[in-house]
């Protein structure tokens, strides 16, 4: 879109199509993921999105691309993934046969696919500097075939099906105030939505930083998102190799704080290596902050609201990123990328004082819940200092 037109405005507003419909559909999608076969719902929406990619790719490779065009694709990628990322994160806790396991697959897990959100684009910066973007589309499409097959071989044990079901936005307010209800899972998505809204439009804003405060092309770009993807897997890696959910809270409140400092302090650099460096910080921050809400979530959540739980913690992240991009574009209009990106950046960190204001609590109504779950000992246990829930 920034090739075709130029217009920060335009970046904003393909990211704003691209994931209105997870804030609008997710809800209604975590019902459905509920009560229908999470393999059968996530074999369908990845055969979409090979589609979506492919279409992109033959478009792009034979110049006959426009802006409604990729407007209209975008909308259909965000209706597609309203319905995958629930029964995405949802499935992965019947892949896991000793719940023993389940923290650390859980955060094994969300570190991966909240990972790919940046080492994604990273690797797609490396790509379009080389070959342009029509290859990245084709190379993304491709990639969906490994996927395809091997949801397509996985085998789950057959659920006894309900005969029936209340009616859909009954399924919906029973989940809904499900979350307003749980303390933790309220504050956690709170938080997510926070910083998804101000921080993550700096990704859209990406091109214009590179091209008019860096001075840099599209290799430049590539390198500046390729550092903001390793510090994502770094972060990631991290959080895999951990062995409890215990202590996690704690780990948010790091990961926010260090997310917020270090865009802030990018959004005043025009020095292109001091840049890449604090967008690996920035990229880890970002991704420790995310996985971790997504472990301590999915660990206390009941098994009959998983999916309905997740759509919200997508429409969290994801539905409210268009508003952020949205936001973003239009301010960048008006004050330039770098000052969006540093307001973003203050928000950010007035939220991780928030949520360390909140810690105590929280850990309070944690513990019981770990407690509960064998996850930490009953203090009547004498087996040395409880450790801190959050």
């Amino acid at each position: 879109m920034y090739r075709l037109t130029g217009s920060e405005l335009l970046l904003g507003v393909v990211g704003f199509f691209g994931q209105i419909p997870t804030l609008v559909l997710t809800p209604l999608a975590g019902v459905v993921v509920d009560r229908g076969d999470k393999k059968r719902i996530l074999l369908c929406t990845q055969i979409l999105l090979l589609l979506q990619s492919g279409a992109l790719a033959a478009l792009t490779l034979s110049d006959l691309i426009t802006v409604p065009q990729i407007i209209a694709l975008q909308l259909l990628q965000g209706v597609v993934t309203a319905f995958d990322t629930p029964a995405r994160q949802s499935l992965v806790v019947e892949m896991v046969n000793d719940r023993n396991d389940l923290p650390n697959a859980i955060a094994l897990n969300s570190s991966m696919v909240n990972g790919s959100r940046i080492v994604g684009p990273s690797i797609g910066g490396v790509i379009i500097a080389a070959v342009g973007e029509g290859w990245c589309f084709a190379l993304d499409a491709l990639s969906y075939v490994a996927v395809v097959i091997s949801i397509a071989l996985m085998r789950f044990k057959v659920k006894p099906r309900i005969a029936a079901h209340p009616p859909m936005l009954s399924d919906l307010r029973t989940g809904w105030r499900y979350v307003a209800d749980s303390v933790p899972i309220r504050s956690a998505l709170t938080q997510v939505a926070i910083v998804s809204t101000a921080g993550m439009p700096y990704t859209v804003l990406m091109p214009a930083i590179t091209t008019e405060n860096l001075h840099g092309g599209p290799n430049t770009l590539g390198m500046l998102m390729a550092a903001s993807g390793l510090g994502a897997l770094l972060g990631g890696l991290y959080l895999a190799s951990r062995e409890t959910v215990v202590g996690l809270g704690r780990i948010i409140l790091y990961g926010t704080l260090t997310f917020g400092g270090t865009l802030l302090v990018f959004s005043m650099t025009t020095n292109v290596w001091v840049a890449a460096l604090l967008l690996a910080l920035a990229g880890g921050g970002f991704i420790v902050q995310l996985a971790s809400t997504n472990t301590i979530i999915q660990t206390i959540v009941d098994e009959s609201f998983r999916g309905r739980v997740m759509a919200f913690y997508t429409m969290a992240f994801f539905g409210t990123v268009p508003i952020g991009s949205l936001l973003a574009g239009l301010a960048a209009d008006r004050v330039g990328a770098q000052m969006t990106v540093r307001i973003g950046a203050v928000i950010c960190l007035a939220s991780g004082a928030w949520f360390a204001y909140k810690l105590p609590a929280l850990r309070s109504v944690l513990r019981p819940i770990y407690v509960k779950r064998g996850i930490i000992a009953p203090p009547d246990v004498d087996t040395g200092p409880t450790p801190a829930a959050g």
